[in-house]
């Protein structure tokens, strides 16, 4: 199966249909390029994908055969952010595809440590990339346009070839305050308008959830007044990657004179990350996490990995009082920044419950009449913005389950886009010489590490 140079296609194998492990195909004149190489965790997993149980995959992706029986044809991957659902696989995956990889400094950055941990960092060819820029691969002319999602350096990118044209999201929100990193490009937005775009693929995760996501600047108010009124230990859990809430956190332990610590592998890999490339800004000193247990407890303020009750993770070990530097007790507050991803409700629950046995204020986004926690993607209100922006000729839900998708087609429907095109992974989507989809047109599934290898599930 091979495009001609009148073809123009998009073949996820992954992200489709589901949440997570994201893995996408771009393919004209006999070349195929990747958007994205993520991964997944099962459960039973902590946040950096540390194996729990033995004899399950504890981290999981697409199976990427398809392009591996093709690899002559793929001229390179491009990754849109650092997020593990795009970027986690390819240290799993680089030996089968063996191909350039295109991204952003933040994302190079983060993409670096991983490869250095598996003794690829000197054998990947990776080519960092500036807002704005235009690179040839192969076939393929690409421009990388700026957005806001919940981590730097997130970029949009608009793929073109001599037979058509498509702006590829990846995941965003449109933030007009995003604390860190760049705004979104609302000028490119508007202009793309005029640029014939064949099809917009486009990030369906809240396509269902009414109105506009929260701003990261507005939980300044929310978080702060918690953490104010607090009368001991303030422990918050979120996502290690967001490091605008961390800085917003840091800023609130300056305002209350509290030490900030960090707690969790993937969160103090962001924040060197950050740190390296100038992203934070922030004058505070961290608490090394040794000392904690000797400052007075009402001048700690502690950022933790945990949020969705992961074992091993620091907010796990806390609530089970086996963290060695420092113990949780009564009358400490522990802060929940961060949303319920469906499938972790009981592992959340179970932490939550032990915390208060302990004794322990815990203070949830149900439970904060202000907002404490800001999603990383669009709402219906943007939506609709961006689709009256960009006007495409027709949209490709991708990035969420059936219901979602179905939800992302109802809303670009609704303002006047009169084509929309449903699928899942395998599906091969015709953006040219005419759009339409074939159905199971490869064969996806998954592959797993057990052992440290690479199993199919």
């Amino acid at each position: 199966m091979t495009p001609d140079n009148a073809d123009f296609w998009f073949l996820p194998l992954g992200g489709t249909g589901e949440i997570g492990m994201n893995m996408n195909l771009y393919g004209h004149d006999s070349q195929w390029l990747m958007v994205d190489c993520g991964v997944m965790f099962e459960k039973n997993t902590d946040v950096d994908g540390e194996q729990i149980l033995h004899h399950q995959a504890h981290i999981q992706m697409a199976d990427p055969q398809f392009i591996v029986d093709h690899r002559e044809s793929l001229v390179g991957l491009i990754i849109t952010h650092a997020h593990e659902d795009h970027i986690g696989a390819v240290p799993y995956l680089w030996q089968q595809l063996r191909c350039p990889i295109y991204t952003t400094a933040f994302t190079a950055e983060i993409l670096k440590r991983k490869l250095l941990e598996v003794g690829l960092d000197k054998k990947v060819p990776v080519t960092i990339v500036e807002k704005g820029q235009h690179i040839n691969i192969g076939v393929f002319e690409v421009e990388w346009v700026a957005l806001t999602h919940s981590i730097p350096d997130p970029y949009a990118l608009i793929i073109t070839t001599p037979v058509g044209r498509v702006f590829h999201t990846a995941d965003w929100k449109l933030d007009k305050q995003p604390v860190i990193g760049e705004h979104f490009d609302e000028t490119r937005y508007r202009q793309l308008a005029n640029e014939s775009i064949d099809v917009m693929v486009c990030d369906s995760t809240n396509a269902n959830v009414q109105g506009w996501s929260e701003s990261e600047a507005n939980l300044y108010k929310g978080l702060k007044h918690h953490i104010a009124n607090a009368k001991g230990r303030v422990v918050i859990t979120c996502f290690g990657s967001n490091i605008a809430r961390i800085h917003t956190i840091a800023k609130i332990a300056q305002q209350t004179n509290r030490h900030l610590g960090l707690l969790g592998r993937s969160l103090i890999n962001n924040m060197s990350a950050a740190r390296s490339l100038g992203l934070w800004t922030s004058v505070e000193t961290l608490v090394d996490p040794e000392h904690l247990g000797y400052l007075p407890s009402h001048t700690v303020l502690l950022v933790v990995t945990g949020s969705q009750g992961e074992p091993r993770t620091a907010l796990h070990r806390l609530s089970l009082h086996s963290f060695h530097a420092m113990q949780l007790e009564p009358g400490d507050t522990v802060i929940f920044s961060s949303k319920v991803i469906p499938g972790n409700e009981m592992d959340i629950e179970a932490v939550i419950s032990r915390l208060k046995e302990m004794q322990v204020d815990v203070i949830t986004v149900d439970d904060s009449a202000l907002p404490i926690h800001a999603s990383g993607h669009p709402a219906v209100e943007e939506l609709t913005t961006m689709y009256e922006w960009i006007k495409p000729d027709c949209v490709i839900p991708v990035h969420g389950e059936p219901h979602h998708i179905k939800a992302n087609a109802k809303v670009a429907k609704s303002v006047g886009i009169s084509e929309q095109l449903l699928g899942k992974n395998g599906d091969l989507f015709f953006i040219a010489p005419v759009k339409g989809i074939r159905r199971n047109a490869v064969k996806t599934g998954r592959l797993g590490v057990k052992n440290k290898k690479l199993v199919k599930l």
